[in-house]
């Protein structure tokens, strides 16, 4: 398509200009569509199965040309308001511009410039009124406001993510308030816990990704329309906060040119603090689908396939999926914080790492949080299972109870804590077969310090688990406001 005849001398200047021929490696490692790509609009594409359209649609090469004219028009319609351009070019820009991601790689071959390659474009197709464009602006201007737009709209795609999978632990924390199992310090059995509250424990944590996200949003949502190195030098403060406040930011409080990059760092810190969440909740999920705890799988659907080699296999691949994918995620934030010692006033070393991690942490945390409340809505649970293991203890995760016990009779605390030891392990090592208060019951020692009577108490799950309901109301208490939103 050639520019309109009215374009000018922008038209003239770049009729010789040919699409740049480009030789590119099979996999660029980018998401599907047009992405943010250094130079001459090139095709980036991340792995189109860890995408998702909504999120995806926000880092297109079209998308990024909407928000720079979004900006460019909202600084113009705010010269308008202060006398500085006509009445009605801003409209009239917004309405004739062509945006085509191709034109503006081709004239980027020549010049070399992204903004002006785009200002170029807009040029031969709005004509005479896209001379006010960009008046008093620098690149870092448009970019940087625009960039804080897309990270600002990625984040509340995620906060709604985030919310349905707080709302998915809710719903799984209430059905299994009195699921009793055993709770695992290091790995081994420590004491009993519900799984209610296993559940909630990881409710709570998402909720506090939720808040941290928040604050990241509210913090990363600043714009900066203050011309070369920041000083307003050849556009007033008055025109930035006009066009900010029609695009829904606030002004950065110091520009320097561009935004500082501590407050990109902190977004990109956030998004890996939910992936961490993910992958413990996943790391959990792994354990107990083993074959020797067997006590919650993943969701197993009809006609799902295992293994290539042996049928009877039921894979968390989902929750294996969810930790290598967190790997990724986390990896950005290094390279956000990476981004924050810029040369005085600027540089440009932080574009090229965030043409690549803003679409790819956004829309790969994205996928992840829509995986993982779908693993949490479908995971089976075993109750059946979890009671066998607590049973197959043999009572010894009772043993802080009984070591209290002794120290309230008067005993000293490491005198007791070897009586107790010594029919703890015997219990342990035996499989089952030989229960704790059994083995308590014939320890003339211990029988010295405590009666029948005394150790029953010591051996009541219920009254071992009396504060659980308190401990789980005060997580979806926290939650749902969040959930019910």
């Amino acid at each position: 398509m050639r520019p309109p005849a009215h374009a000018g001398g922008a038209a003239q200047l770049h009729s010789n200009i040919v699409p740049p021929v480009v030789d590119l490696p099979g996999d660029l490692g980018g998401h599907s569509g047009r992405f943010w790509s250094p130079h001459l609009a090139l095709e980036t594409a991340v792995i189109p199965r860890y995408s998702r359209p909504e999120m995806t649609a926000l880092w297109t090469d079209e998308a990024r040309l909407e928000r720079w004219l979004q900006v460019e028009c909202a600084h113009l319609r705010a010269l308008e308001q202060l006398g500085q351009a006509p009445a009605g070019t801003a409209d009239s820009v917004a309405r004739t511009a062509v945006l085509r991601p191709e034109r503006a790689a081709e004239i980027e071959a020549i010049v070399k410039h992204d903004v002006i390659a785009f200002l170029t474009m807009v040029e031969e197709s709005v004509g005479e009124p896209a001379r006010l464009l960009h008046r008093g602006l620098t690149s870092s201007d448009v970019l940087d406001t625009s960039l804080a737009m897309l990270l600002r709209d990625a984040g509340h795609l995620l906060q709604a993510d985030l919310r349905n999978v707080i709302a998915a632990l809710s719903a799984r924390a209430r059905e299994h308030r009195y699921t009793y199992t055993i709770g695992r310090s290091h790995g081994m059995h420590a004491e009993p816990t519900t799984f209610g509250l296993v559940l909630a424990g990881h409710l709570a944590e998402f909720v506090r990704c939720w808040h941290r996200l928040a604050v990241a949003i509210e913090d990363i949502s600043v714009g900066s329309l203050s011309g070369a190195v920041g000083t307003y030098a050849q556009t007033p403060p008055d025109a930035e906060a006009i066009a900010l406040a029609v695009l829904g930011l606030r002004a950065e409080t110091v520009p320097t040119q561009v935004i500082p990059r501590d407050r990109h760092a902190a977004y990109f810190a956030a998004l890996a603090s939910i992936a961490s969440a993910i992958e413990r909740l996943a790391i959990n999920v792994r354990h107990l689908q083993r074959s020797e705890v067997g006590e919650a799988q993943e969701a197993f659907t009809v006609g799902q396939r295992g293994s290539s080699a042996m049928p009877h296999k039921k894979n968390p691949i989902l929750s294996e999926n969810l930790c290598g994918l967190a790997r990724v995620v986390r990896g950005y934030a290094d390279m956000a914080r990476d981004n924050v010692p810029l040369w005085h006033e600027r540089d440009i070393s932080h574009s090229s790492v965030e043409r690549f991690i803003a679409p790819d942490a956004t829309v790969t945390l994205d996928f992840m949080l829509h995986r993982t409340a779908g693993l949490v809505s479908g995971l089976v649970v075993y109750g059946d299972r979890m009671a066998q293991t607590l049973d197959k203890a043999a009572g010894a995760f009772f043993s802080g109870n009984v070591l209290l016990a002794l120290v309230d009779a008067g005993v000293a605390r490491q005198t007791a804590y070897g009586i107790v030891q010594r029919s703890a392990l015997a219990a342990v090592t035996s499989g089952g077969a030989a229960e704790m208060k059994a083995l308590l019951l014939a320890d003339q020692e211990i029988r010295a310090y405590l009666d029948e009577a005394a150790l029953d108490r010591c051996f009541d799950l219920r009254h071992h688990l009396r504060h659980a309901d308190l401990i789980l109301d005060r997580a979806l208490a926290e939650a749902a406001p969040i959930a019910n939103s």
